[in-house]
């Protein structure tokens, strides 16, 4: 199975550049046949530069420039459609995921999982330097997820997860333009029972750049879309029913 990454980035000059050579390093050393698809966000910064630059030491490496208007969601929804592998996994480029966390979830999927969430929250996980307040918010939201959807699950706002590309086309059209896409993708997969499995990851705080997620804007959006695949959810269940 071939293993496609997708990593949006706006202005992660201090960052983009370690992430992609630590993932490559990785993946190298594990045998995966893999690509890696940067898609710049509308970078200020040198951003685009050094992918480049990169791109010409490794054919791995794919860049997808953006037009205006930004937005997270809007990105990974372009890197999606861009995606050739089995395999998809969403990975940020500000250094806060592991790589080693890619080949635990990709072995996953070997295994014959249709899903795999990185949970920052369970015996085994590894979290630094997450803001106290936000921790407090993203523990509310996801227990909040967890009884409105009945799952184990309580890591859903987490961006880092893996999917069988045939899972991504099958919840399609996804609607997210921002943030709130982190807890479409899952929540989707779920209400359509794919099979999934969630696994401890580590999660280190960004030490440079400036953070995208604003919590006091998102709020709304999270809440709509949650609602939104829950209802979706719902009708699905009536579906199946009524066959």
């Amino acid at each position: 199975m071939k293993l496609s990454i997708v990593t949006p980035a706006h202005n992660e000059e201090d960052c983009i550049g370690q992430t992609i050579c630590d993932i490559i390093t990785v993946l190298n050393k594990e045998g995966i046949e893999y690509e890696i698809i940067v898609v710049n966000d509308n970078s200020t910064d040198n951003t685009i530069g050094i992918v480049a630059d990169l791109m010409k030491t490794h054919s791995v490496i794919k860049l997808i420039n953006r037009q205006k208007p930004s937005g997270f969601g809007r990105a990974i929804k372009d890197g999606l459609n861009q995606v050739t592998g089995d395999v998809v996994g969403i990975v940020m480029g500000d250094l806060s995921d592991d790589p080693r966390d890619i080949v635990k979830c990709f072995r996953k999927i070997e295994e014959g999982y249709d899903c795999v969430f990185g949970s920052r929250f369970m015996k085994g996980s590894v979290v630094k330097d997450y803001p106290p307040l936000k921790l407090f918010i993203n523990r509310l939201a996801n227990t909040f997820i967890q009884v409105l959807f009945l799952t184990r699950a309580n890591d859903i706002t987490n961006a880092f997860k893996f999917y069988r590309t045939k899972v991504i086309r099958k919840i399609q059209p996804i609607q997210a333009l921002y943030f709130n896409i982190t807890v479409e993708l899952p929540l989707k997969a779920i209400a359509r029972k794919f099979k999934f499995v969630q696994i401890p990851i580590n999660w280190y705080g960004r030490k440079s750049g400036v953070s995208k997620l604003s919590v006091k804007e998102m709020g709304r959006k999270y809440l709509f879309t949650v609602l939104y695949a829950w209802l979706e959810k719902l009708l699905l269940k009536d579906e199946i029913r009524d066959r």
